[in-house]
């Protein structure tokens, strides 16, 4: 496999990993209750609770995007 291989590979990647985490952001804030009620027949957590953990979700989905997507993208941008 080819440096540009991998470049595009890390490219389209991070391409889709961020549209992920937009439709993660979007979906969140505008359908929120609607996803509050259907997690709350499953799991019995507060409001403030069940936002916190969907901000650090999103938080460690960005982190990862950039240490195993961006970065690397990034340093083969550099190197070739």
């Amino acid at each position: 496999m080819t440096i540009s291989i991998m470049r595009d590979v890390l490219g389209w990647c991070s391409v889709i990993n961020i549209g992920l985490l937009l439709w993660w952001f979007l979906f969140f804030t505008f359908a929120h209750d609607w996803i509050y009620r259907m997690h709350g027949k499953w799991f019995k957590i507060p409001v403030e609770k069940f936002d916190s953990i969907h901000y650090a979700g999103m938080a460690f989905f960005k982190i990862c995007i950039f240490l195993f997507n961006i970065a690397p993208y990034i340093a083969l941008r550099i190197v070739s």
